[in-house]
This record gives C-alpha cells, structure tokens and sequence, in this order.
C-alpha cells in the first residue's frame, strides 16, 4: 500500500529532513509540504492525505490544536523538540511522537507503525462489510466481527466487560476470554452503542451494564475487574450514570 504524506512543519529545514526520509521509504508518497499550519488544513481538505508528520510548537496553530480542528480525518506522527508534549500527543491519538533531532531509524519504525496502523483500520472496515441475516440495528447493537491475528470472530457484545486500548491495537475482554484484534479502541468505539460502552479512559471502554459499583475514582466490574476513571472522561461518565 502507498501512504499518501503531508508534513506541516514552520522550519524548513525540519521540512527538508523529512522529506529527504519520505524519499527513501517505497511505501510513504509525499502530497504536500507546508510551513503554515493553515495551509496544511486546507491542504487535508482539498486533497486525500493518509498520513501527517506534524509539528507541535509553531505560530498560529500548535500541532495539537491542529489535531483538533482536523478531527479524525488522516493518521498523524508528531514531531517536535520538546519531549514534554509526548503523553499530549498521545492523549489526542497521535499514532508516534518523533523527538528533534529525528534519526532515520526512528522515522522508519514510526512510519512503519503508522503503516499497521492504517492496514488495521482497512481490515476493520472490510470486516464490517462481511454480509449476515441480521438486520444492521441488530448487528450494531448486539454483536460485531472483529479481526485477530488468524481469523475473524464474532462477539457477543452482551459478554464483553471492557476494551482496553494498545496502541495499535485492543484488547476485548469478555467473561470467559480476552481477544486481540487488529483495531484500534478509538475504532472499536464507533461501532458501539454509546449508551451501553462509554470511554472512562483514554486507555479503557467498558460495559455499563457489567458494573458492580462505582468508589472514588474507580469502577469495579463483576469477576473483580477494576477500571480508573480518567479526570477528562469523568464528567460525561457520571452524566450517563445517572440517567441510567
């Protein structure tokens, strides 16, 4: 697969470097390149991107408030000087963080990252599209496919406790069994019903109707499973729970 490239970056020079890398990698094509972070949206507009090498720190917009604005239309690796903005980036699904001075080597795996990535997100959507007898509310709202390792499986969303978040990947963890599949948990997330699965962390989705009870800042699950409540999830958690 050939990963169409943007990079946004108000240093030339920096631009140059990773233009140079793009060049040497057969699977990244470079779209586009820009010093103007408003250039770049319009850019992501206009043009189909699969990929953003973003810096964080630049006039006008930060990289992060240009995630923002961008939503979740292309993948992005951000790139900067400051180590202090990794768990940020993190926190708004950056799929890498690149640190200044950028070796070639950590480029290849942050593309290549970006790469399974991408590939996970097709095999989501192609197991989405596998035909059944069930009419789509049923599917959505009791069952989905998801893609592991070596196979498709169907899961029983009545069985599933929680989902926890691994990078590029998630781990569903039912009553009986934990399953790896080749999704992300933001992925996973729009395929479930909002009132039933709520994200109460970045890292975690879980059941509402497998809760045991709520302590502080920790939901308890049946079979013993404890789950913390991160402080940006935990307003809209305890909205829901309450009109439960």
């Amino acid at each position: 697969m050939k990963i169409r490239c943007l990079v946004v970056d108000d240093k030339p020079l920096a631009i140059d470097l990773l233009l140079e890398y793009i060049s040497k990698i057969p699977f990244l094509e470079l779209i586009a390149s820009t010093t103007d972070p408003v250039e770049g949206l319009e850019l992501l507009r206009t043009q189909q991107i699969d990929l953003i090498f973003l810096d964080i720190q630049m006039p006008q917009l930060s990289g992060l408030q240009f995630m923002k604005i961008a939503g979740d239309k292309t993948r992005v690796i951000l790139t900067t000087a400051y180590a202090q903005y990794a768990l940020d980036g993190y926190e708004h699904d950056a799929v890498d963080y690149l640190l200044k001075p950028i070796a070639f080597d950590r480029f290849y795996l942050a593309a290549e990252k970006a790469k399974r990535s991408l590939q996970a997100n097709l095999a989501g959507l192609a197991v989405n599209e596998i035909p059944s007898d069930h009419s789509p509310s049923e599917k959505s709202n009791t069952w989905l496919f998801v893609k592991t390792e070596h196979r498709i499986q169907k899961i029983n969303l009545a069985e599933v406790l929680y989902i926890e978040g691994l990078e590029n990947y998630a781990c569903i963890q039912t009553s009986t069994e934990r399953i790896l599949t080749l999704q992300t948990l933001k992925r996973l997330g729009e395929q479930l019903p909002p009132k039933e699965f709520v994200r109460v962390h970045r890292s975690f989705l879980i059941s509402m109707q497998h809760i045991s009870y709520v302590e502080r800042s920790s939901i308890f699950l049946i079979n013993g499973f404890q789950i913390a409540i991160g402080n940006s999830y935990r307003n809209n958690f305890y909205q829901i729970l309450e009109n439960k």
